[in-house]
């Protein structure tokens, strides 16, 4: 269960992103700087972090390792998850962006098949393929049911282009993130912390949040102040709290694809609290009452979802003391 309440407590950081965004958005703020802020503001708070843990040195040997594999993971799992969400958030309001990225809650467990493990048995190692839980992306199915009916009148009004505008990309991000996410946890194998994972992606994409925000200030001049501020806000809650505490669960259950789909379903609270973030801060309309049955579904389906992860855990661990998979 620990892991699943690291993943709700990340969730409710990254509703910030939402929310802020859709503000940002607002008030005449391009989406170019919202993206690249973001990730240039969260550097000093990593650095610091990572200083005072005295672990910045042996980040950047095991980042000397494999300079390209950081290059291109990062930018998958930073750059196109992060910059799309920016993008949609110019044609979609925060709370359709939150309720359409759950669908990274199936595209993390479509994703099993590209992974693979080795088991040792008495004959030596043998290498498997990961294989798509479908039991665990059964409930994923009922959580994103409930965030389909809770977004289903509201989605009903928007035209057909904005829908696309702010659907297409998110639905890339969720694909990008959390393969980013398990190919540098399988990249860095244990032998780096959440902190530093984090620290090091970011430092890794940075090149191209600069090309970014380059760009940004030849066609749409420098950011404003109050852009910055809400920007350095994202940057700690969802860039550093939030996807910290994230890659910490990820990294809890890492070797077990069931568990890790039920962390990342936990990611589908995001759209509630973004719902009630931007009631308190947007003043947006209160849900229908279909949206609460929405709600109440997608509530459901996380408890069944941590209930089914917890029992999985129990019947595993015998199994797991004699068979210790290792991702490649």
């Amino acid at each position: 269960m620990r892991p699943i309440i690291i993943g709700v407590i990340a969730a409710f950081f990254f509703a910030f992103t939402f929310v802020f965004n859709a503000s940002m958005e607002a008030t005449g703020g391009s989406w170019l700087w919202s993206a690249s802020l973001r990730y240039i503001f969260m550097i000093p708070f990593l650095l610091v972090i990572v200083l005072a843990r005295r672990n910045l040195i042996p980040l950047f040997k095991q980042m000397r390792k494999a300079p390209m594999s950081w290059l291109l993971w990062s930018f998958i799992g930073f750059v196109l998850f992060y910059a799309p969400l920016c993008f949609a958030a110019a044609y979609s309001p925060g709370w359709l962006i939150a309720g359409t990225w759950q669908i990274t809650i199936i595209s993390g467990s479509l994703l099993a098949p590209l992974f693979f493990y080795t088991i040792q048995t008495a004959k030596g190692q043998i290498q498997l393929r990961e294989k798509i839980p479908y039991k665990g992306l059964a409930f994923s199915f009922l959580i994103l049911l409930g965030v389909i009916i809770m977004q289903l009148e509201h989605a009903q009004e928007i035209p057909l282009q904005t829908f696309l505008m702010g659907f297409l990309p998110v639905l890339v991000a969720s694909f990008a993130f959390p393969l980013g996410n398990r190919k540098m946890m399988a990249l860095c194998n244990d032998q780096l912390d959440a902190y530093q994972r984090v620290l090091g992606m970011t430092l890794a994409s940075l090149p191209f949040w600069l090309v970014l925000s380059f760009f940004a200030l030849a066609t749409e001049g420098p950011p404003s102040i109050n852009q910055s501020l809400q920007s350095l806000i994202v940057a700690v809650s969802s860039g550093v709290i939030a996807t910290v505490l994230f890659f910490k669960a990820t990294d809890l259950v890492r070797k077990d694809m069931k568990k890790l789909a039920a962390v990342e379903a936990t990611q589908s609270l995001e759209v509630l609290f973004a719902l009630f973030g931007e009631i308190l801060i947007l003043s947006i309309a209160l849900p229908t009452p279909l949206s609460w049955v929405g709600i109440a579904i997608v509530m459901a389906g996380m408890i069944i979802h941590s209930q089914l992860s917890a029992i999985k855990s129990t019947r595993n661990t015998n199994i797991e003391i004699l068979t210790k998979k290792q991702p490649l």
